[in-house]
């Protein structure tokens, strides 16, 4: 994307990858692109290059999207009413024939053709995340415990 006033636009790139971006990904790629555009000239002024990850509320576009973020929280808005409803809010289930299977919370489960959607973009509960992480936490001392267990056996 390129935006801002013409005599400094700002180039902005969107990364992502399994397991998420890192800072050094950005800084790699924001070096890569802003000498990409130096040799070929494609911008005559100065420019600012801006490169992140698209976000914790990340937007949905291909079926691919979906299908990597089946079982997580979005939102969908679709261009025409489907059974009079525009905006859907609930569970990704999957996708079928370019079909997103959508478990909305108030009119249930519904498929959505991708082609229908306006816009989509994943959802964050926070208190789902806080106790994902509590639970992460727990689990991880846990087996810390039991390596300890182990170690202790092992040295007797």
């Amino acid at each position: 994307e390129v935006a801002g006033a013409e005599g400094h636009p700002t180039v902005r790139v969107f990364i992502d990858k399994p397991g998420g971006v890192t800072h050094d990904d950005c800084a790699g790629v924001s070096l890569q692109v802003g000498t990409v555009l130096d040799v070929e000239d494609f911008i005559h002024s100065a420019y600012t290059v801006e490169v992140s990850s698209p976000g914790l509320e990340r937007g949905l576009y291909r079926a691919k999207d979906y299908e990597r973020f089946a079982g997580h929280q979005a939102r969908i808005k679709t261009r025409t009413p489907l059974n009079g409803q525009r905006n859907f809010r609930g569970r990704i289930v999957g996708v079928t024939d370019e079909r997103v299977i959508f478990e909305d919370r108030t009119s249930g489960r519904v498929r959505i053709s991708i082609d229908e959607v306006a816009k989509a973009n994943l959802e964050i509960d926070a208190s789902e995340e806080f106790r994902q992480g509590q639970e992460k936490e727990a689990l991880d001392r846990h087996l810390m415990g039991q390596k300890r267990t182990n170690e202790r056996i092992r040295s007797k």
